[in-house]
C-alpha cells in the first residue's frame, strides 16, 4: 500500500515521505480500515509515540496521522461492536502505525460508525478536534450552563469547535486569537473577541473557564482571568501559573465512542459546523503540510476519490 512515513524527527513535516508500506494485518480486538480519508497534526511530529512504541523501542519508519474515516475492511481475533463494510471513523493509536495511508489497523472500542451522509473528508476532521473540546468542556472543565469561556486559538480546528459546543451549551464566549481571525471566530458563535496582538488579555475581567491550545505567556496570562472557583484547561503542557483561586487541568485526548456518536448527530442536524481548510490527495500530502501560506483549519488527506 502506499503510505506517508517519516524517519527523521529532526526534519518534522519537511522529513515526510510518500512510499510503498506493507498492508497491515488486524490483530486481536483490531479491525482493518479501508481509509478514505486522514486526519494529521503536525505537532504529533514532536510526540515520543510518533517515533518509539510502548516499550520506547524505535518504530521507524512510521506512519503518522491519528484521525481515520473509511469502512471496515477485515476484523482481527475477537473484535465485536463493528461489521465489515461498516463506515467508521475515529482515533488510532499514539504508537502505531496511522492514518496516512491506504489502511490502518486500530483498536474497534477507539472507532465509532459513520452515518452514510457525513462525508469521509468531515468524518476525518472530527476526532481530534471534537473529543478534545468535548472533553475539555464537559469532563475536565466540568462546564455549566450560564458560564461565561475563554477560548485561545477560538478560529482553529480545536477552538472552532470549542466556541461551537460551548455556545451550544449555554456558555457566554469570548474567542481570542489574532485580528484576521475575529470575524471567524465571530461566525462560530463567540460573542466577544480579543485580538492578543493589539489588545490586553486582562481587559476581558474574570471567566469561568478558560480553554487555552497555546500555552507559554498566552497561557500564564490566562491563569489570571480565571475566577474563583473557575477553571482554566489546556492541551499545551501542564500549567506553569495556577489560578490563584480556581483550579488548571492539563490533558491529552482519548478517543471515546459515545463521545464522537455526540460530535458527529451535531453535524449532522447542522449544530455543529467543521473546519476544513483544506483537502489534498495522499500524493499531495507531504506539499499540503508544507504550505507556503497560513491554513485557517484542518488539512484533510483524501486517500479515496
Amino acid at each position: 500500500m502506499q503510505a506517508i512515513v517519516v524517519t527523521d524527527q529532526a526534519a518534522g513535516t519537511a522529513g515526510m515521505m510518500l512510499e510503498e508500506r506493507p498492508e497491515p494485518e488486524a490483530g486481536g480486538n483490531d479491525v482493518l480500515v479501508e481509509v478514505h480519508a486522514s486526519g494529521f497534526t503536525p505537532g504529533e511530529l514532536t510526540w515520543p509515540g510518533t517515533w518509539t512504541d510502548r516499550l520506547g523501542r524505535d518504530r521507524t519508519p512510521s506512519i503518522p496521522g491519528h484521525e481515520v474515516a473509511g469502512v471496515v475492511s477485515a476484523l482481527g481475533y475477537g473484535t465485536r461492536g463493528l461489521s465489515v463494510g461498516q463506515r467508521v471513523f475515529g482515533l488510532a493509536e499514539w504508537t502505531r502505525d496511522g492514518t496516512l495511508a491506504e489502511y490502518v489497523a486500530v483498536e474497534a472500542r477507539n472507532l465509532a460508525p459513520l452515518p452514510g451522509d457525513v462525508d469521509f473528508t468531515v468524518g476525518a476532521s472530527l476526532p481530534i478536534s471534537g473529543l478534545t473540546a468535548w472533553q475539555g468542556l464537559f469532563v475536565h472543565g466540568r462546564f455549566e450552563v450560564g458560564q461565561s469561556v475563554l477560548v485561545h486559538g477560538a478560529a482553529g480546528g480545536v477552538g472552532s469547535m470549542v466556541t461551537q459546543l460551548a455556545r451550544e451549551a449555554g456558555a457566554y464566549v469570548i474567542g481570542a486569537g489574532r485580528a484576521a481571525d475575529r470575524e471567524t471566530t465571530l461566525d462560530f458563535g463567540a460573542k466577544e473577541f480579543v485580538d492578543l496582538d493589539n489588545e490586553a488579555l486582562e481587559d476581558i475581567g474574570g471567566v469561568d473557564l478558560v480553554f487555552d491550545v497555546i500555552g507559554g505567556d498566552i497561557g500564564k496570562r490566562s491563569a489570571g482571568v480565571v475566577r474563583a472557583g473557575g477553571m482554566l484547561v489546556t492541551i499545551a503542557g501542564p500549567p506553569e501559573v495556577q489560578p490563584k483561586e480556581g483550579l488548571a487541568v492539563d490533558f491529552v485526548v482519548e478517543a471515546d465512542r459515545t463521545q464522537l456518536g455526540e460530535v458527529v448527530q451535531r453535524v449532522r442536524d447542522g449544530r455543529l459546523q467543521t473546519n476544513i481548510a483544506q483537502v489534498a490527495g495522499l500524493d499531495e500530502a507531504v506539499a499540503a503540510f508544507n504550505p507556503t501560506e497560513r491554513v485557517k483549519g484542518k488539512t484533510i488527506i483524501r486517500v479515496r476519490p
